[in-house]
Protein backbone atom coordinates (compact mmCIF):
# COMPACT_ATOMS: atom_id res chain seq x y z
CA UNK A 1 0.00 0.00 0.00
CA UNK A 2 1.44 3.43 -0.82
CA UNK A 3 2.05 6.06 2.07
CA UNK A 4 -0.68 8.44 0.54
CA UNK A 5 -3.22 5.55 0.93
CA UNK A 6 -1.66 4.48 4.82
CA UNK A 7 -2.15 8.51 5.57
CA UNK A 8 -5.92 8.59 4.48
CA UNK A 9 -6.17 5.51 6.21
CA UNK A 10 -4.68 7.09 9.22
CA UNK A 11 -6.93 10.38 9.38
CA UNK A 12 -10.19 8.40 8.96
CA UNK A 13 -9.36 5.83 12.25
CA UNK A 14 -8.37 9.00 13.80
CA UNK A 15 -11.24 10.72 12.67
CA UNK A 16 -13.96 7.74 13.61
CA UNK A 17 -11.60 7.52 17.29
CA UNK A 18 -12.64 11.22 18.06
CA UNK A 19 -15.61 10.71 17.30
CA UNK A 20 -16.20 7.79 19.80
CA UNK A 21 -14.51 9.84 22.34
CA UNK A 22 -16.77 12.73 21.79
CA UNK A 23 -19.78 10.80 21.89
CA UNK A 24 -18.85 8.64 25.16
CA UNK A 25 -16.68 11.08 27.23
CA UNK A 26 -19.72 11.05 30.25
CA UNK A 27 -20.77 14.58 29.81
CA UNK A 28 -23.27 15.32 31.58
CA UNK A 29 -24.65 19.16 31.22
CA UNK A 30 -26.31 18.86 34.59
CA UNK A 31 -23.36 18.76 36.45
CA UNK A 32 -22.67 22.14 35.54
CA UNK A 33 -26.27 23.04 36.73
CA UNK A 34 -25.61 25.22 40.20
CA UNK A 35 -21.63 25.28 39.89
CA UNK A 36 -19.46 28.46 40.45
CA UNK A 37 -17.31 29.64 37.40
CA UNK A 38 -15.47 32.50 37.17
CA UNK A 39 -14.61 33.61 33.76
CA UNK A 40 -12.43 36.29 32.33
CA UNK A 41 -12.43 38.59 29.24
CA UNK A 42 -16.01 38.34 28.99
CA UNK A 43 -17.00 42.03 27.59
CA UNK A 44 -16.78 40.24 24.21
CA UNK A 45 -16.05 37.30 21.64
CA UNK A 46 -15.26 33.96 23.32
CA UNK A 47 -15.74 35.18 26.86
CA UNK A 48 -19.06 36.98 26.44
CA UNK A 49 -20.50 33.16 24.31
CA UNK A 50 -18.69 31.46 27.44
CA UNK A 51 -21.43 33.13 29.95
CA UNK A 52 -24.18 32.74 28.35
CA UNK A 53 -23.51 29.26 26.96
CA UNK A 54 -23.32 28.45 31.04
CA UNK A 55 -26.18 31.10 31.87
CA UNK A 56 -27.94 28.70 29.51
CA UNK A 57 -26.63 25.07 31.45
CA UNK A 58 -28.19 26.46 35.31
CA UNK A 59 -24.38 27.32 36.41
CA UNK A 60 -23.57 30.60 38.80
CA UNK A 61 -21.04 33.06 37.06
CA UNK A 62 -18.61 35.59 37.84
CA UNK A 63 -17.23 37.51 34.97
CA UNK A 64 -14.52 40.06 34.61
CA UNK A 65 -13.21 42.61 31.53
CA UNK A 66 -12.20 46.20 31.56
CA UNK A 67 -15.71 47.84 30.15
CA UNK A 68 -18.29 47.87 33.25
CA UNK A 69 -20.75 49.07 30.68
CA UNK A 70 -20.58 45.99 28.83
CA UNK A 71 -20.21 43.43 31.89
CA UNK A 72 -23.65 44.67 32.80
CA UNK A 73 -25.35 43.51 29.59
CA UNK A 74 -23.56 40.22 29.86
CA UNK A 75 -25.03 39.75 33.12
CA UNK A 76 -28.51 41.03 32.30
CA UNK A 77 -28.48 38.77 29.54
CA UNK A 78 -27.12 35.85 31.28
CA UNK A 79 -29.66 36.17 34.47
CA UNK A 80 -32.92 36.19 31.71
CA UNK A 81 -30.44 32.95 29.81
CA UNK A 82 -30.98 30.47 32.71
CA UNK A 83 -28.00 31.71 35.61
CA UNK A 84 -28.63 31.16 39.20
CA UNK A 85 -27.12 33.75 39.69
CA UNK A 86 -24.55 36.45 37.52
CA UNK A 87 -22.20 39.01 39.05
CA UNK A 88 -19.22 40.99 37.84
CA UNK A 89 -15.75 42.79 38.48
CA UNK A 90 -14.50 45.68 36.30
CA UNK A 91 -11.01 44.96 36.00
CA UNK A 92 -7.63 44.55 34.38
CA UNK A 93 -5.96 41.26 35.00
CA UNK A 94 -2.91 42.86 33.76
CA UNK A 95 -2.88 44.26 37.42
CA UNK A 96 -2.31 41.95 40.75
CA UNK A 97 -4.95 43.87 42.75
CA UNK A 98 -7.60 43.24 40.47
CA UNK A 99 -6.63 39.90 39.76
CA UNK A 100 -6.99 39.14 43.64
CA UNK A 101 -10.16 40.76 43.70
CA UNK A 102 -11.94 38.61 41.56
CA UNK A 103 -10.68 35.62 43.06
CA UNK A 104 -11.80 37.23 46.76
CA UNK A 105 -15.20 38.27 45.19
CA UNK A 106 -16.12 34.89 44.17
CA UNK A 107 -15.48 33.22 47.93
CA UNK A 108 -17.66 36.67 49.40
CA UNK A 109 -20.44 35.24 46.58
CA UNK A 110 -20.22 31.83 46.30
CA UNK A 111 -18.46 30.30 49.29
CA UNK A 112 -16.62 28.08 46.89
CA UNK A 113 -15.44 27.79 43.30
CA UNK A 114 -15.61 25.25 40.58
CA UNK A 115 -14.73 26.58 37.32
CA UNK A 116 -11.78 28.81 36.62
CA UNK A 117 -11.95 29.80 32.95
CA UNK A 118 -9.07 32.17 31.92
CA UNK A 119 -9.80 33.60 28.54
CA UNK A 120 -8.85 37.32 28.76
CA UNK A 121 -6.52 38.33 26.11
CA UNK A 122 -5.00 42.02 25.29
CA UNK A 123 -2.17 44.46 25.85
CA UNK A 124 -1.89 48.34 27.57
CA UNK A 125 -0.47 49.18 24.44
CA UNK A 126 -3.40 48.74 22.61
CA UNK A 127 -4.33 45.64 20.09
CA UNK A 128 -5.45 46.71 16.86
CA UNK A 129 -2.08 47.60 15.14
CA UNK A 130 -0.62 44.87 16.58
CA UNK A 131 -2.80 42.45 15.23
CA UNK A 132 -2.69 43.77 11.49
CA UNK A 133 0.94 44.52 11.20
CA UNK A 134 2.44 41.08 11.11
CA UNK A 135 6.25 41.83 11.09
CA UNK A 136 9.49 39.77 11.51
CA UNK A 137 10.93 40.30 15.18
CA UNK A 138 13.97 41.79 13.85
CA UNK A 139 12.24 44.41 12.51
CA UNK A 140 10.35 45.37 15.34
CA UNK A 141 11.86 44.29 18.47
CA UNK A 142 9.46 46.60 20.69
CA UNK A 143 10.63 45.26 24.03
CA UNK A 144 8.15 47.21 26.26
CA UNK A 145 5.24 45.90 24.01
CA UNK A 146 6.45 42.33 24.64
CA UNK A 147 6.51 42.72 28.22
CA UNK A 148 3.09 43.25 29.16
CA UNK A 149 2.04 41.37 26.96
CA UNK A 150 3.59 38.79 28.77
CA UNK A 151 1.94 40.23 31.70
CA UNK A 152 -1.52 40.40 30.96
CA UNK A 153 -1.64 36.87 28.87
CA UNK A 154 0.88 34.82 30.92
CA UNK A 155 1.89 35.85 34.14
CA UNK A 156 -1.73 36.94 35.20
CA UNK A 157 -2.87 33.81 34.04
CA UNK A 158 -0.51 32.09 36.53
CA UNK A 159 -1.66 34.49 39.33
CA UNK A 160 -5.30 33.61 38.85
CA UNK A 161 -4.46 30.08 39.14
CA UNK A 162 -2.62 30.20 41.91
CA UNK A 163 -4.88 32.69 43.72
CA UNK A 164 -7.98 30.06 43.40
CA UNK A 165 -6.22 27.12 44.01
CA UNK A 166 -7.00 26.58 47.47
CA UNK A 167 -11.13 27.07 46.88
CA UNK A 168 -10.25 24.60 43.64
CA UNK A 169 -8.89 21.95 45.94
CA UNK A 170 -11.57 22.63 48.43
CA UNK A 171 -14.42 21.87 45.36
CA UNK A 172 -12.43 18.95 43.33
CA UNK A 173 -12.43 22.07 40.91
CA UNK A 174 -11.59 22.57 37.18
CA UNK A 175 -9.00 24.97 36.03
CA UNK A 176 -9.85 26.09 31.80
CA UNK A 177 -7.04 28.25 30.14
CA UNK A 178 -7.53 29.42 26.31
CA UNK A 179 -4.83 28.80 24.56
CA UNK A 180 -3.99 27.51 20.62
CA UNK A 181 -1.75 25.99 18.34
CA UNK A 182 0.50 29.00 18.95
CA UNK A 183 1.52 27.25 22.12
CA UNK A 184 2.60 24.24 20.15
CA UNK A 185 4.51 25.36 16.87
CA UNK A 186 6.60 28.60 16.14
CA UNK A 187 3.49 31.08 13.48
CA UNK A 188 5.95 33.86 12.11
CA UNK A 189 5.43 37.30 12.84
CA UNK A 190 3.49 36.16 15.51
CA UNK A 191 6.03 35.80 18.01
CA UNK A 192 5.11 38.07 21.27
CA UNK A 193 1.47 35.36 20.92
CA UNK A 194 4.34 32.64 20.37
CA UNK A 195 5.98 33.53 23.54
CA UNK A 196 3.10 33.64 25.78
CA UNK A 197 0.73 30.84 24.44
CA UNK A 198 4.27 28.50 24.84
CA UNK A 199 4.79 29.77 28.30
CA UNK A 200 1.25 29.04 29.13
CA UNK A 201 0.80 25.51 27.85
CA UNK A 202 4.52 24.91 29.71
CA UNK A 203 3.00 25.75 32.85
CA UNK A 204 -0.20 24.81 33.04
CA UNK A 205 1.31 21.44 31.38
CA UNK A 206 3.23 21.19 34.72
CA UNK A 207 0.69 22.17 37.03
CA UNK A 208 -1.48 19.28 36.22
CA UNK A 209 1.11 17.07 36.48
CA UNK A 210 2.32 18.17 40.30
CA UNK A 211 -1.47 18.30 41.12
CA UNK A 212 -1.53 14.79 40.01
CA UNK A 213 1.33 13.58 41.72
CA UNK A 214 0.21 15.81 44.84
CA UNK A 215 -3.37 13.75 44.31
CA UNK A 216 -5.22 16.78 44.41
CA UNK A 217 -8.53 16.50 42.82
CA UNK A 218 -8.01 19.48 40.01
CA UNK A 219 -8.48 19.32 36.83
CA UNK A 220 -5.90 21.30 34.17
CA UNK A 221 -7.80 21.47 30.36
CA UNK A 222 -6.07 23.57 27.87
CA UNK A 223 -8.28 24.83 24.62
CA UNK A 224 -6.06 24.59 22.28
CA UNK A 225 -8.05 26.35 19.52
CA UNK A 226 -7.43 27.02 15.83
CA UNK A 227 -8.83 30.33 13.83
CA UNK A 228 -12.87 31.65 15.88
CA UNK A 229 -15.20 33.81 14.15
CA UNK A 230 -15.38 36.09 16.93
CA UNK A 231 -16.22 39.95 15.73
CA UNK A 232 -12.51 40.67 16.34
CA UNK A 233 -10.81 38.38 14.27
CA UNK A 234 -13.18 39.02 11.30
CA UNK A 235 -12.39 42.72 11.74
CA UNK A 236 -8.44 42.03 10.96
CA UNK A 237 -8.85 39.32 8.43
CA UNK A 238 -11.11 41.77 6.55
CA UNK A 239 -8.20 44.14 6.10
CA UNK A 240 -5.72 41.16 5.34
CA UNK A 241 -4.92 40.37 1.50
CA UNK A 242 -6.50 36.63 1.49
CA UNK A 243 -8.45 37.40 4.69
CA UNK A 244 -11.84 36.45 3.37
CA UNK A 245 -10.69 32.70 2.17
CA UNK A 246 -9.31 32.77 5.70
CA UNK A 247 -12.19 33.77 7.52
CA UNK A 248 -14.49 30.78 5.78
CA UNK A 249 -12.06 28.34 7.56
CA UNK A 250 -12.69 30.47 11.34
CA UNK A 251 -15.29 27.90 13.23
CA UNK A 252 -18.44 29.39 14.82
CA UNK A 253 -18.13 30.71 18.40
CA UNK A 254 -21.19 29.16 20.10
CA UNK A 255 -19.22 25.31 18.57
CA UNK A 256 -15.93 26.47 19.99
CA UNK A 257 -17.37 27.47 23.53
CA UNK A 258 -19.40 24.77 23.55
CA UNK A 259 -16.52 21.80 22.68
CA UNK A 260 -14.74 24.10 25.58
CA UNK A 261 -17.15 23.72 28.48
CA UNK A 262 -17.61 20.08 27.27
CA UNK A 263 -14.09 19.62 27.81
CA UNK A 264 -13.96 20.95 31.40
CA UNK A 265 -16.53 19.30 32.47
CA UNK A 266 -14.97 15.90 31.84
CA UNK A 267 -11.62 16.96 32.53
CA UNK A 268 -10.53 16.69 29.16
CA UNK A 269 -6.30 17.27 29.23
CA UNK A 270 -6.38 19.25 25.86
CA UNK A 271 -9.08 20.07 23.65
CA UNK A 272 -8.54 21.09 20.11
CA UNK A 273 -11.18 22.69 17.98
CA UNK A 274 -11.68 22.99 15.25
CA UNK A 275 -10.36 19.53 14.36
CA UNK A 276 -7.10 21.28 12.06
CA UNK A 277 -6.04 22.37 15.17
CA UNK A 278 -4.53 19.01 16.48
CA UNK A 279 -2.80 18.38 13.23
CA UNK A 280 -1.14 22.19 13.11
CA UNK A 281 -0.14 21.54 17.34
CA UNK A 282 1.56 17.79 16.07
CA UNK A 283 3.73 19.71 12.89
CA UNK A 284 6.86 19.64 14.82
CA UNK A 285 6.46 15.25 14.94
CA UNK A 286 7.41 15.82 11.55
CA UNK A 287 10.81 15.45 9.61
CA UNK A 288 12.54 18.68 9.74
CA UNK A 289 12.30 19.76 6.27
CA UNK A 290 8.57 19.53 6.19
CA UNK A 291 8.13 21.09 9.63
CA UNK A 292 10.28 24.30 8.17
CA UNK A 293 8.02 23.94 4.86
CA UNK A 294 5.18 23.88 6.47
CA UNK A 295 6.09 26.88 9.09
CA UNK A 296 7.89 29.29 6.60
CA UNK A 297 5.51 28.78 3.48
CA UNK A 298 1.95 27.43 4.37
CA UNK A 299 1.19 28.86 7.53
CA UNK A 300 3.09 31.98 6.65
CA UNK A 301 0.96 34.92 7.05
Amino acid sequence: MSRVVWGSLGVLLGAVGLGVYWRYDGYDPESIRGATVVITGCSSGMGEEMAYQYARLGAKILITARRENRLKEVVAKAMSLGAQEAHYVAGDMGKAEDCERTIQTAKEKFGRLDYLVINHAGSSFGMSDWAEDFRFWEENPDMDFLVDFVNINMISYVRLASLALPLLKESSGHIVVMSSYAGKIPTMAYSAANVVQFGVDGFFSCLRAELQKADRNVSVTLAILGMVATKATESMLKKLPGGEDMLAMAAPVDKVVQAVIRGGATRTREVYYPSYSWFLSNIRRLPTFLEDYLIQHALAM
